[in-house]
């Protein structure tokens, strides 16, 4: 293999390129050869410099010969040979780029057409450039495809690797492009892929990388069958983990990878099943798990048009229904008797209960404590739980100061309560405050005021209504203290009541 040759289209001057006789192979009435941007640019200079017109000349080495004019006679005029020569062209950078790019354009006429584009700036005609222009606007197009199909190919390039005793090229691909964009890719992947040794076949040519240098040949490969790839399976894998079926859009997937890539992508292996997949049910359910993370507005919907049922965490410790298990230590259980008569719900946990993992364990817990020896009732007796089960705090200092949690919060961890209320089946449930109560009736809009009078009714059992401890220690006179004390121990008397005096001390 051989170092392929340099096409990039380089100074923006003809003055330093070494003319080739395309006059005299043109005088024979004989195609001039190119098969290069470089062969080109030699042919153009020298034609340019003798003032021959575009539609005098015949090109060859492209497919199927071409005339820019099917009419034109090969041969010129000996007539043109007595005008005196032109200066070399001096080409703009920006139009030596566009011509070098759609030089890679596959089409019977690329040569006559640039060189026609180049007659026609030498002439003065500076609107070749311009979209509005006929000729321009061809130009840019044909600029345009060629730009894309590069992009296509860094994109759907797919590079298998080859067996260790295989020897070099470590990794191979196959590619079938639409344009004459090899070179131009090739440089890429050499500086993309360092010393790695790799290969890229095409059914017009083969470009090898040997870590240092490029090789070009012609073709040496058929298909991308010809490749085998150890490691595919384990790509294939990771495909199928980050197939998303709740997102699918199979409409804009093959919008955005037109049909001639796929054959040769090894994912489209497994695409179709995928698709099938999700179209026969998986699109409903498989984001589900993620989405019950997320935080957003609570939309009400007509049951027959509701999603399936999210999938629940197995364990508080996994959940993830609000985020106030982002800045608390734990979650916090319920603790007491497995099947209590009475089940007492506050708020949430404190300060001491969040470190320590247990309710009502600091201040609000000790006023508990003497409030249920004050009714007669043993806290063994019962199960007392929070309605919310992590701390929600905002910082004062050094100190984490308990902040009242949303209703939003409050309604995500009534998956907790609920499961609580069937695993203990209490008789009587005790609402310590307005938040428990909340979350045992499921609504925001109720008060206190409403239900403190007498207990009532809910779903089979009793609810009687106090003020939770924290309350009790935060008024500030002794009598509105000890005002909340005795209601608390008064609702206690209540519940005992209720249950019949099962969990009497």
């Amino acid at each position: 293999m051989t170092a392929p040759q340099d096409d990039g289209p380089g100074d923006d001057t003809f003055d330093a390129i070494e003319p080739i006789d395309a006059v005299a192979l043109t005088l024979a009435g004989q195609p001039i050869p190119v098969t290069t941007f470089a062969e080109w640019r030699l042919a153009a200079r020298d034609l340019i410099v003798r003032r021959i017109r575009p539609e005098s000349l015949q090109w060859a080495g492209q497919d199927g010969g071409g005339d820019l004019l099917s009419a034109a006679p090969p041969i010129v005029p000996a007539t043109v040979l007595d005008v005196p020569p032109a200066p070399p062209p001096h080409v703009p950078r920006k139009l030596m780029e566009m011509l070098h790019s759609a030089a890679c354009y596959r089409t019977p006429d690329r040569w006559s057409f640039l060189y026609k584009v180049l007659w026609r700036w030498q002439q003065g005609q500076q609107e070749i450039l311009s979209m509005a222009d006929e000729d321009g606007a061809r130009l840019q197009h044909m600029v345009k495809a060629v730009h894309h199909e590069e992009h296509d190919m860094h994109a759907y390039l797919r590079f298998r690797e080859r067996p260790p005793e295989a020897g070099d090229p470590r990794f191979v691909a196959w590619f079938e492009p639409a344009h004459d964009v090899l070179p131009q890719v090739a440089r890429h992947f050499a500086r993309r892929m360092g010393k790695t040794s790799w290969m890229i076949g095409t059914p017009e040519a083969t470009v090898l990388w040997d870590g240092q240098q490029l090789h070009a040949t012609g073709p040496l490969m058929r298909s991308a069958a010809d490749i085998d790839d150890s490691g595919e399976a384990l790509w294939l894998t990771y495909y199928r983990s980050i197939f998303n079926p709740a997102r699918l859009n199979a409409g804009i997937m093959h919008g955005h990878i037109r049909s001639r890539f796929w054959k040769n992508l090894p994912e489209a292996a497994v695409v179709p099943h995928m698709v099938s997949q999700a179209a026969a049910g998986a699109r409903k359910v498989g984001q589900l798990d993620t989405v019950g993370r997320r935080t957003g507005t609570t939309i009400p919907i007509a049951a027959e048009k509701a999603a399936p049922e999210r999938q629940q965490p197995s364990s508080l410790d996994e959940c993830r229904r609000c985020d106030l298990w982002q800045n608390a230590t734990q979650a916090v259980a319920g603790q007491g008797a497995r099947h209590a008569k009475i089940m007492l719900v506050g708020e949430q946990p404190g300060d001491q209960e969040d470190l320590a993992g247990k309710p009502f364990v600091g201040p609000a817990g000790a006023l508990l404590d003497k409030a249920m020896i004050e009714a007669g009732v043993d806290r063994k007796t019962v199960y007392v739980t929070n309605a919310v089960k992590h701390f929600k705090w905002e910082p004062r200092g050094k100190r984490r100061l308990h902040k009242t949690p949303a209703q939003k919060e409050v309604m995500a961890c009534h998956y907790w309560l609920e499961t609580e209320l069937e695993q203990v089946a209490p008789q009587v449930v005790v609402a310590l405050g307005s938040t428990a109560l909340k979350s045992i009736l499921q609504s925001g809009s109720v008060t206190m005021k409403e239900y403190m009078d007498a207990p009532f009714q809910h779903e089979g059992r009793w609810v009687v209504v106090t003020y939770h401890p924290a309350y009790a220690l935060r008024v500030p006179s002794a009598e509105a203290r000890q005002e909340a004390v005795a209601n608390i121990v008064a609702a206690l008397k209540t519940a005992q009541d209720l249950a019949g005096g099962a969990a009497r001390a």
